[in-house]
């Protein structure tokens, strides 16, 4: 497939009078098309053609896939980063990429909630900028949980795999389905579960215009969706909403990014109906497990998809693929001899082949010749009905960062651990806050520092010291 084009077939499909969207108004693929034919044009004019990098930072908007596609009908490699980011985790990451483009926001005043149907942007040269890596179309970066995030690029090849790999999968949406999208575009979930598959499949896309969980469940009953795409924090807020209307047409309730925590799931079904259905995959590959039969629970993963080959060493996955996805020489010990070392800890039915999620293998810590898994320790404060979040970290001493009731103490939560855990892994410390830190992504940040700075900068009273 030319250079060029490996993105013109997803878009041709279906007929210009096709609803392709629904957020505060709707978009047919026609109008769509023609979107991303202006803004080809302008970008052409503007000297981004084929090898040249760009950076996209835009707030969410049907604008901003319009551009990206347009990025790519040039033949542009474009590097994705959040709209969200402060300036001290931005700046970084254009040193780090160095862009000859920046195509960004037009109004720089902060943060959006929520799904524009339109959004203003500029284009920029940048001097010194470096061009696009032979091959690489998509470019985005690690959750940054803990350290500094890994930059991947991806050909399109690898784009379009995935999408194959979705199109394999039981029980996916197709051209019936009405698809809500609750993950961000901006990441990989969003942009090819989301975006791609339904220009591929000819479902509709339908994204809400206002996060606010009430609005969401109002839309999905409005439009009569049929699946909708998420995290478990999404799941949980809408588990919440009381009072909620009718959704007849639901089947699907997809999730992904982190294992669902029990109580979520069990909440959502018991207000929904239906099961939440787990999907696993990294940005470095795109989805890579799945079961949309509703008969995974957590913490199972279901089956390796169809194109996706994995394999399990001492309770790790490895996953097959032609090459590192890593630029610019960094983490090549992730990638050997055509494996990548994922780092998360799994389990595979021997006679099913079914994966369930285990932890982290990096959450291993060794303590007085004893290995630890800090993962258990963090389902055993879970497990403790004041406690809604929890990262364990393991530097010299185990510590435990809590996000839990004004009520819950160290003391309380030191003897519920030391109940169910033995003495060598109940945390030494415990700092508890009403919410931790999450990353752009939901994700809960892992990094020790930021977890003691959020820590610190909440009330003395809070932030418990040894026990």
């Amino acid at each position: 497939m030319a250079k060029t084009q490996w993105v013109s077939h997803l878009l041709n499909r279906g007929a210009d009078d096709d609803l392709w969207a629904v957020s505060s108004a709707s978009v047919t693929r026609g109008q769509l098309r023609g979107a991303v034919a202006e803004f080809e044009e302008r970008f052409r004019n503007q000297g981004i053609g084929e090898g040249s990098s760009v950076l996209l930072r835009m707030t969410p908007s049907f604008t901003y896939t319009q551009v990206l596609l347009a990025l790519w009908c040039r033949g542009a490699q474009v590097v994705l980063v959040d709209f969200r980011l402060k300036p001290a985790e931005y700046a970084p990451l254009v040193r780090q990429v160095r862009p000859q483009y920046l195509v960004a926001a037009a109004d720089t005043g902060g943060p959006v909630a929520g799904f524009r149907q339109e959004s203003d942007f500029t284009v920029r040269q940048l001097p010194d900028g470096r061009p696009a890596v032979d091959g690489i179309r998509l470019v985005q970066f690690s959750s940054g949980s803990s350290g500094r995030p890994k930059v991947i690029g991806r050909p399109a090849d690898s784009v379009l795999a995935e999408i194959d790999r979705h199109a394999a999968l039981p029980g996916i949406p197709g051209a019936d389905d009405r698809m809500m999208l609750l993950n961000s575009v901006m990441h990989n979930m969003g942009l090819v579960s989301g975006v791609l598959h339904a220009l591929a499949s000819g479902a509709t896309l339908i994204i809400p215009p206002t996060p606010r969980p009430a609005e969401v469940v109002r839309l999905m009953a409005a439009t009569g969706t049929t699946a909708v795409y998420g995290t478990p924090v999404h799941y949980d807020l809408l588990s919440r909403v009381a009072d909620r209307p009718r959704l007849p047409a639901l089947r699907l309730a997809v999730s992904g990014g982190e294992r669902v925590p029990q109580e979520t799931y069990e909440n959502f079904r018991a207000r929904f109906g239906l099961p939440i259905s787990p999907v696993y995959g990294l940005t470095e590959i795109g989805l890579i497990a799945g079961d949309l039969s509703g008969t995974s629970v957590p913490p199972q993963l279901g089956l390796p998809v169809p194109g996706a080959e994995v394999k399990v060493v001492d309770e790790e996955l490895y996953v097959r693929m032609d090459r590192s996805p890593y630029l610019y020489g960094e983490y090549a010990d992730r990638y050997t001899d055509g494996w990548l070392r994922t780092f998360d800890r799994v389990r595979q039915d021997p006679a099913t082949g079914v994966l369930s999620m285990l932890g982290r293998a990096d959450s291993l810590a060794v303590i007085g010749g004893l290995k630890v898994d800090l993962t258990e320790v963090e389902n055993v404060l879970l497990a403790h009905e004041g406690v809604t979040e929890a990262v364990v970290t393991h530097q010299g001493v185990i510590e435990a960062f809590v996000g839990a009731d004004l009520a819950v103490g160290a003391d309380e939560l030191t003897v519920w651990c030391r109940e169910r855990l033995s003495p060598v892994k109940v945390p030494r410390r415990f700092h508890i806050t009403r919410l931790l830190p999450r990353n752009s992504m939901g994700k809960l940040i892992r990094d020790r520092a930021l977890l003691r700075g959020r820590a610190l900068s909440e009330s003395p009273s809070r932030a418990q010291g040894d026990r």
